[in-house]
This record gives structure tokens, sequence and C-alpha cells, in this order.
């Protein structure tokens, strides 16, 4: 008897549904086709010990098993209840009326029991695209999958579940959620706080600008001048998520399995890879590919510590990801692409011992050493990022003062409104979002400068010897300073303060 059952399978951040085809007959044997991969050829080892604990058992027959489209490499041990069901309905065990009508998957264990799934939002959006009435997956990710409306989902714990919900009506508890209720009570402020940062003043100013116009920031400072205390607490000012962020993130840490019982992710990501980390890794790929830490920090941030501890290849993949805002990952038969729309925030030290233009340290790096040191981060790179600040340890007094800064809830309200502002402004442009996002053309529009601001740059840029790569980030960052001031047009103390960001085109770091 010939039974046709439904799966799924995940590539990028998209699903393609899968049509099992099962099919058993007079003989003996087990052949399962459709370019699957080792975890699914030894599902029969584990599909023949959950029935057999259950009751059931894998018929003495010849059993044939197709994974339609039989081009497509299926991979991991999600199957396992799909083939299971297609196995027990083919062989009369259970009665098959219904099955056409949901996608089916989980991993089994031994004793029956399931376990947790990667890529359930993306397969539940497929699955109510393509007309599925149901979904039915283990209990571990079924708030992950009821994210998705008009799809009725089915959270189980075992196959014996499944099969007396098929063969004998037993009804399953659908698990349903209130997509944005679930986003509103998830929308917790994130934990880390400017208040507690003593001192910093003027670099909480540039990340509170870096935060309004979407630009990608370096701090550069000695060890325990507060770097990574001030990176942490980005995500604390930037505007909180969109329900269409927080599904688009959400359905990215989908496919990777790092969604937790809340369901929809409503705080921004904030990845922190350490330095040894492969490019692989980073941006994503694989043999099956995956999401790198790229594209997890989707509408979040980025922080690289250390910028150059990291392998310079490992920078390098970073420019395209950096410029176009997605990762493409092309293979001899497919290609995928993630999303990868993220701030990136790094930290460094201004030479290998750290306290290079620290007066009250000693020079223990050579020019040598230091160029070296700062060669490892390429042009090309720092042409992607705007705002280069520098970061000084904080003096005693401040560091002894009990009084709290100022909260991060008030920095986020400036900061949202500029992004307001922005918003409407690049509303004719679709792939424009923010200030970071302008083109040349762009800036020369919105940034236009009047003669004194105009003599103000070219007489900037003469003397403190900023490279040619620096104009445009100027405007850029100009153009953010203006928005967060309320200010239509940039004017010369725009210019004048967004001069300060740029500490690595100066004469005496990068050259």
């Amino acid at each position: 008897m010939l039974v046709k059952i439904y799966g799924s399978a995940v590539f990028g951040v998209e699903a393609t549904t899968i049509t099992v085809e099962v099919n058993v007959d007079k003989g003996i044997g087990y052949h399962l086709v459709g370019l699957p991969d080792n975890a699914i050829k030894e599902s029969n080892y584990r599909i023949a010990a959950a029935l057999q604990n259950n009751g059931y058992k894998i018929p003495g027959k010849k059993i044939t098993i197709n994974m339609a489209p039989a081009d497509l490499r299926k991979e991991g041990s999600a199957y396992d209840l799909t083939l299971a069901m297609g196995i027990l309905a083919a062989s009369k065990q259970i009665k098959n009326e219904a099955l056409n009508k949901y996608i089916i998957m989980g991993e089994l264990s031994l004793d029956g029991s399931l376990q947790p799934i990667k890529g359930a939002l993306p397969i539940a959006v497929k699955a109510r695209a393509e007309g599925f009435k149901g979904f039915i997956l283990p209990l571990q990710n079924a708030k992950e999958a009821a994210i998705v409306n008009d799809l009725e989902v089915y959270g189980v714990n075992n196959i014996e579940q499944v099969i007396n919900f098929f063969d004998k009506q037993i009804p399953l508890e659908q698990t349903v959620i209130d997509t944005r209720k679930e986003f509103n009570k998830n929308l917790e402020f994130p934990e880390f706080d400017f208040a507690d940062v003593k001192g910093q003043e003027s670099i909480k100013r540039c990340m509170e600008i870096a935060a309004a116009g979407g630009h990608n920031i370096v701090l550069i400072g000695p060890p325990g001048s507060g770097k990574t205390m001030l990176a942490k607490r980005l995500p604390s000012i930037l505007p909180p998520m969109t329900l269409l962020e927080a599904l688009e993130t959400t359905k990215i840490h989908s496919v990777v399995g790092r969604v937790k019982d809340t369901g929809l992710m409503a705080q921004r990501p904030f990845r922190s890879p350490h330095h040894t980390i492969s490019d692989v890794a980073l941006v994503g790929g694989g043999s099956y590919p995956q999401p790198g830490e790229i594209s997890l920090s989707h509408n979040g941030v980025l922080f690289l510590d250390e910028l150059p501890e990291f392998k310079r290849s490992v920078l390098e993949v970073l420019r395209q990801p950096l410029e176009d805002r997605e990762v493409t990952i092309s293979r001899a038969k497919f290609t995928v692409t993630y999303p990868s729309s993220f701030m990136l925030v790094a930290s460094m030290n201004p030479s290998p011992g750290g306290y290079f233009n620290d007066p009250n340290a000693p020079v223990t790096s050579s020019p040598a050493e230091m160029q070296r040191y700062l060669g490892k981060i390429s042009g090309p790179l720092l042409d992607r990022i705007d705002i280069h600040i520098e970061v000084t340890p904080v003096p005693f007094d401040k560091l002894s003062d009990d009084r709290k800064g100022e909260f991060s809830v008030a920095i986020r309200e400036r900061v949202t409104q500029a992004r307001q502002v922005q918003s409407l402004r690049f509303k004719p442009y679709n792939s424009i979002h923010y200030n970071a996002q302008m083109n040349t053309k762009q800036i020369r529009k919105f940034c236009i400068l009047d003669s004194d601001s105009k003599s103000l740059l070219k007489t900037a840029m003469e003397r403190l010897n900023l490279s040619a790569r620096a104009y445009d980030r100027i405007l850029k960052v100009s153009r953010t300073i203006a928005d967060l001031e309320g200010d239509k047009e940039v004017n010369g103390s725009h210019i004048s303060e967004a001069i300060q960001y740029r500490s690595l085109d100066r004469e005496g770091w990068l050259g």
C-alpha cells in the first residue's frame, strides 16, 4: 500500500515541503531514497525501537520510502516521526485519512518520546502558505511554531499521542499564541543600563549618535577603560524591535535551534564571538549551510572585542555583509541567502602593549610593532566603520561618585525620535531606513553644506590629515547629529562634532 505524508526541509531561512512516499509490498527489505543524509538513513533503528516500545512494529515486508523532490539533499533526524507515521499508515496499522492535511516533524527517542527540532518557525510559515491544516511537532517547539496564525499547531511529547490522534481521533491540545500580545510581553528592557557607567559622558554621546544613525563604531582605548562595558549597553538604547523585525530575527535563530520557550524574540540580539572564530563560523556556511554570527546578529549588535586579534581572513569576510546587509552562500546545487543587517561595534587597544597615547604609561611598542598591529585592520574594512572614538580611563573621582548617570530609557527616547525622522526621510527608498545606509547620491542630497561648513570641513581635513575615506563618513554622522538635535539642515556645529569621531584617520594612527 502506498501512503503520502508530508515533512519539511529548511534551506537558508526558508522551508521547502518534502513529500514522503511510503510503499509497503511483498518481499523483504528497507529502501530509503531521495538524497537522505546519514542521520536519516539511521532513522530505521530509532523508528523500530520506538514502535516496539509502544506496541507497534515495522512490518516484515519490503518497505520503499522516497523523499521528494529526490534531487534535494535532506538532512537531520527531524524526519523520524514523519517516516514512522508513514510506515504505520502504509502497513495499515493506523488509519491514514487525515495524514496528508498536516506537516509532521520530530526526532524520536528509543522509547517513542520526541526531541526538539530546528527551523520550526520557517516550517510553520511554509505550511500555512501551502494550505496545510496543521503542524504536529515536539512540544518544546510548539510556541515557536504557534507564532504563525491561521495554522493549527499541536505540540506532542511522544509518538503514541500522534498515533491516537490519527487512529483513534483522540484530540490533541492545540497551542495558541496571540502573537502581538506575546511580543509585547517579551518586550522587556535590556539588563544592562548606561546609568551604571561612571563618567565617559563623551563616549555615551558617541554611542547615542551611533545608535541613532545605525553607524558602525570602533572603540579605541587601553585595557580597563570600559570599552566592553559600554558596548554591552548599546542594545539598551537602540529603538525597540518592531513585530516584523522580531519575526525575522526569530526565524534565523529558529534555523539553528536557539529559540527559547518564550517563542518570539523581542530583544535585539547581542553577539560577541571570541577572536579565535573561523570565517565560516562568523559569516555562515559549511557542508550543510548554517547561519553564522553575523546573521544571528541580524537587527541587533555584533561586538568584536580586541579587533586586531581576529584573523585577517575573518575580518575581510565582513566587508560584503556590511555593505549588502545579507550573506549569500553558494554550493554546487543550491544557493542560500541569510539576512545580516547589524550594527558592528568593535573595540581595540591602541597598540600591542595597550597604552599608546596614554601620558601616564610608558610606550612599550616600537613603530614597527604598532604598524603590524594596526595593519591587521584593512582600509576597506575601516571604510565601513563610520565612527572611531578614543576611550580614556575613568579618573578616581568619577569612579567613586555614587550618583547615577543618565538612564538608557531616556537616551533611547531620543534615539527613537531620530530614527523616526530618518524613516520618513527615506520612505521613497525601500532599501534604506537610517543614515548609515545612505549611498553617495543620497549623502549629496540630504547633507547639503553651506559655505562656512564646507570651509570648516576642508580646514579639518587638511590640518588633521584626514583621509579621503573620512569625508562621506563625517557627512553621514553629521546628518545623524542634526537629526538628534532636531535640525533640518547640517551646520558647522554638527560637522565639528563629527570630525572628532575619526581617530583612526588621523596622522599617527594608520597613516
